[in-house]
């Protein structure tokens, strides 16, 4: 295992083969479940892989799990137990992000899938290497995040404008007004890009095996140390870890609710969701439900703040409606 504590990197001359790494940390396996789950749930063909409700549609997007499939599943918010469309990708996707309004982005070998909602139509960007993670940037841009640890910029209409490298793998992105933060599994690290100087910046720890992040709206950048139990809290600009909370169970997939300010984790060892106020010096619970089992993936509808919640392990989707949370608190 890698240890990590306050590095600088470079584009240039970099080697990621000889960075000291470790096995990525996985989602722990759930055992059976003991509660029913919240809210309700509808029966999906297949187990769940990444789920995302497209912002502007509030279409829920699942992606299947499995590294060889490639399908997604696209349904109605409004009327989650319609019939849903079934969309053919050419490839395996790893992840699911927002594109420009009504489109999924969707990283892939060699490409990035981008999804018209309306239609259910494909576009490929092509890009050199295994793409993991993407974001879209305000501008148009895209950020792109692959397994040999690079991270490159593409205009809006694909073509490279720059590469950053010197990461293991870039396996998710943050983008907090100017600044870009890289989650590295195979390091357990958090690094900030500079991308006017095509340069890797502070890099820190991210506790004993990172598996996912995100941003809220004040500029956070969110992390679930799943091996180590703990939900990490970091600033941008610069990248400092502002909180760390034991949550346990195994804490994996991150949702951001912005209309209560509340980051949702789910947690695999206990078939749960457990939401969290971050506005005080120190993480604090403010709703915990059961969920399907292995839920490996959980998104918010922004529009309603609605959540969904994945399996993994029996393709269910569980909806838990915002007013219902309300009345639980």
């Amino acid at each position: 295992m890698t240890t990590l504590a306050l590095l600088a990197g470079c584009s240039s001359g970099s080697n990621s083969d000889n960075l000291p790494t470790r096995d990525p940390a996985v989602a722990a396996v759930a055992p059976a479940a003991t509660a029913r789950p919240a809210g309700e749930v509808v029966g999906l063909p297949n187990p769940v892989g990444a789920l995302l409700a497209e912002a502007s549609t509030g279409q829920v997007a699942a992606l299947e799990a499995g590294e060889t499939s490639s399908t997604l599943i696209l349904l109605d918010a409004a009327t989650p137990n319609g019939t849903p469309r079934s969309v053919s990708l050419p490839a395996h996707g790893a992840s699911l992000a927002q594109g420009k309004p009504g489109e999924l982005l969707i990283p892939a070998p060699d490409r990035i899938i981008r999804v018209d909602i309306a239609t259910a139509t494909l576009t490929e960007l092509p890009v050199d290497g295994d793409a993991r993670s993407v974001q879209r940037r305000d501008d148009g841009t895209l950020l792109v995040g692959t397994a040999d640890g690079k991270v490159r910029t593409l205009d809006p209409e694909g073509k490279l404008v720059r590469t950053v490298d010197g990461l293991a793998s870039a396996d998710a992105l943050a983008v907090t007004e100017d600044h870009v933060a890289v989650l590295d599994r195979r390091q357990t690290s958090v690094t900030e890009i500079d991308l006017g100087k095509k340069n890797l910046g502070l890099a820190l720890r991210a506790g004993d095996g990172a598996t996912n992040m995100i941003a809220d709206r004040f500029g956070r950048i969110i992390v679930t140390d799943t091996d180590g139990g703990e939900l990490l809290v970091f600033s941008a600009g610069p990248l400092l870890l502002r909180q760390r909370f034991p949550v346990n169970s195994s804490p994996y997939a991150l949702a951001y609710d912005q209309r209560s300010d509340t980051v949702w984790v789910t947690c695999t060892q206990s078939n749960e969701v457990v939401g969290f106020d971050l506005s005080t010096g120190i993480p604090t619970e403010v709703g915990r439900y059961p969920t399907v089992r292995q839920p490996n993936s959980v998104t918010i509808d922004q529009r309603t703040g609605d959540m969904f919640v994945g399996s993994a392990a029996d393709g269910g989707l569980q909806r838990i409606r915002a007013d219902d949370r309300k009345k639980g608190q």
